[in-house]
């Protein structure tokens, strides 16, 4: 395939990931937070694997008595990307420049929490003339109803929900390629059941080319 038919490319992407550090994830209710950490580095290792442009972000890391780093696994992923520090929960005034520099018009925004600095985000962005997805799963709110609530207004003000692996499989949805060739480390190593699937298949494709 030549190209890419769907609405999320490589090509036309940005990913934002907002606000994934420890004390801001401490009140996260929607979502189990070992799975919450695990999915945001699966996801973030893919668009790293791809190419497809990230742009980090923390809210009051520093400046206080108190710091709150960036989770340390997206930290490996990115070990040289300093994330953009902010003191406003609407992050857009401070990632715009970085995402203008891009040139792209498709955002994908996971954050938390999703009912504060999320959604504000995500309907600055609309309001701005951006496609803007924001993958669910990647994302967490102060309980589920506040989580719901937050996916519920992002919908009806224009954005679209995804979840991380449906995301990785709209980047690359053909599996002859060598893009879908770059996103197995991250799925083998941060999604269970579907990096059985993709290990077996793997094994059966390995058996097939050396058996003809």
């Amino acid at each position: 395939m030549s190209e890419n038919p769907n609405p999320i490319t490589i090509e036309n992407s940005v990913l934002i990931l907002i606000d994934h550090q420890p004390w801001v994830a401490f009140s996260v209710q929607s979502i189990d937070t070992t799975l919450l950490v695990n999915n945001v580095t699966g996801l973030a290792t893919v668009a790293r694997d791809l190419g497809v442009p990230t742009v980090l972000t923390t809210v009051g890391a520093s400046g206080g008595p108190l710091t709150d780093p960036q989770f340390a696994q997206l930290r490996e992923v990115f070990p040289d990307q300093e994330p953009i520090d902010r003191v406003s929960t609407n992050a857009w005034e401070d990632i715009k420049p970085a995402v203008e520099a891009t040139g792209r018009k498709v955002l994908l925004m996971a954050g938390i929490w999703t009912e504060v600095c999320l959604a504000q985000t995500v309907l600055s962005a609309i309001k701005d003339g951006y496609t803007v997805y924001f993958v669910s799963d990647c994302a967490g709110g102060v309980t589920l109803e506040a989580h719901e609530d937050a996916k519920r207004r992002m919908v009806q003000a224009g954005a679209n929900g995804i979840n991380w692996i449906g995301l990785v499989t709209e980047w690359t949805p053909d599996y002859t390629t060598a893009e879908r060739d770059a996103v197995y480390p991250g799925i083998l190593a941060h999604d269970g059941m579907v990096a059985l699937s993709v290990e077996y298949i793997r094994a059966n494709l390995q058996v097939s080319a050396s058996s003809g």
